[in-house]
């Protein structure tokens, strides 16, 4: 059974790197367009904590949400026709790179501001207390989040009112441009949590088989009433975003993140345990070669959103005079103008 597990977390892992590389790719070719954030170095990461997920918990993350959304069971068409901005994305090509949503498998979406779901998911965590639910929400961020006030106001009142919530930083060492070291007072993030007395732990986010039970543990520290702050230390092999050259980093720490590669190290890994071999890495690597290219084949055919559903999917239920005003449309409508009469009807 832990091969089994071992081989599903490198199968995932692998899936996300050839995904993601394509969908940098695809960006380059002017088919994805807006801002565009990539799993690229954290895989592993996701793999492990995603796998420790039951189906009914509730998933909200970040702009850098691709590789949790196919991880979460999301298929890979549908995202990836998400990012083409086109009409069978999980979207309905209305939410991009950062903004997909998909209530069936309970993945909330990735949110643009920074820190943006951090309240939101503590919201759904009160609201799952207050039901009765045995559910579990789990909230990711980057390390540059945990500067802003929501991060701490959110914290506060988990711990305050025992909310089932873990909280999930993902420590690449960089805020954008700028290192924890330099942004921080603590950098060590995880400790951030002895402030409201709640439990933490910090493990090595290239091990998804360390960050798989370190999220077991976090889930049920948070189903028992004591929500959790998990900091994984993952790597991040490309700049911010897919147009950030990254020259805030040297030569040697460029070096240093290619090195980490937690998709060869972890390939390693598997060999030396006798779980995996040469030729199994190169058909995992040929199947999911095959799955993204049927991928962005499902994505070029799918049709663009009609314009006329722009505000189809704003709110849950429908509301009262909500405003489905275009670009270029005026604020309020013109008022009709008077019928134009005659110099005769006037005399009469």
């Amino acid at each position: 059974m832990l091969n089994e597990l071992a081989l599903g977390f490198y199968r995932q892992m692998v899936m996300i790197r050839r995904f993601e590389e394509r969908a940098s790719r695809s960006y380059s070719e002017a088919k994805i367009g807006g801002y565009c954030h990539l799993n690229l170095g954290e895989e592993a990461t996701v793999a492990g904590l995603c796998a420790a997920l039951a189906p009914e918990d509730y998933l909200y993350t970040n702009y850098r949400e691709h590789g949790y959304a196919l991880a979460r069971g999301i298929s890979a068409e549908r995202v990836m026709a998400e990012l083409y901005g086109r009409s069978d994305g999980v979207s309905k090509g209305w939410g991009g790179s950062m903004h997909m949503f998909d209530i069936a498998s309970r993945f909330m979406g990735g949110y643009g501001v920074v820190g943006g779901q951090v309240p939101l998911a503590t919201g759904t965590a009160l609201a799952i207390d207050y039901r009765g639910g045995g559910d579990v929400v789990v909230c990711l961020m980057g390390d540059g989040t945990t500067n802003i006030g929501a991060f701490h106001e959110s914290l506060n009142m988990a711990a305050l009112w025992s909310l089932p919530i873990v909280y999930v930083v993902n420590n690449n060492g960089l805020g954008m441009g700028t290192t924890v070291a330099n942004s921080s007072a603590e950098p060590e993030l995880h400790r951030r949590a002895a402030s409201y007395r709640m439990p933490a732990a910090r493990v090595d986010g290239n091990d998804p088989e360390a960050v798989y039970t370190a999220m077991q543990t976090a889930l049920a520290s948070a189903r028992s009433g004591n929500p959790y702050l998990l900091e994984t230390m993952t790597g991040r092999m490309k700049g911010h975003s897919v147009v950030d050259p990254a020259r805030y980093r040297s030569k040697d720490e460029a070096a240093h993140a290619i090195a980490a590669d937690p998709v060869a190290s972890y390939a390693d890994n598997l060999k030396v345990r006798d779980i995996l071999t040469d030729e199994m890495i190169a058909q995992i690597d040929a199947e999911s070669m095959k799955a993204v290219l049927r991928a962005v084949e499902f994505a070029d055919a799918s049709p663009h959103p009609e314009v006329s559903t722009l505000f189809d999917y704003t709110y849950a239920t429908p509301v009262v005079n909500d405003s489905r005003r275009l670009p270029g449309d005026a604020l309020y409508p013109a008022a009709p103008r008077p019928a134009a009469t005659t110099r005769l009807e006037v005399i009469a």
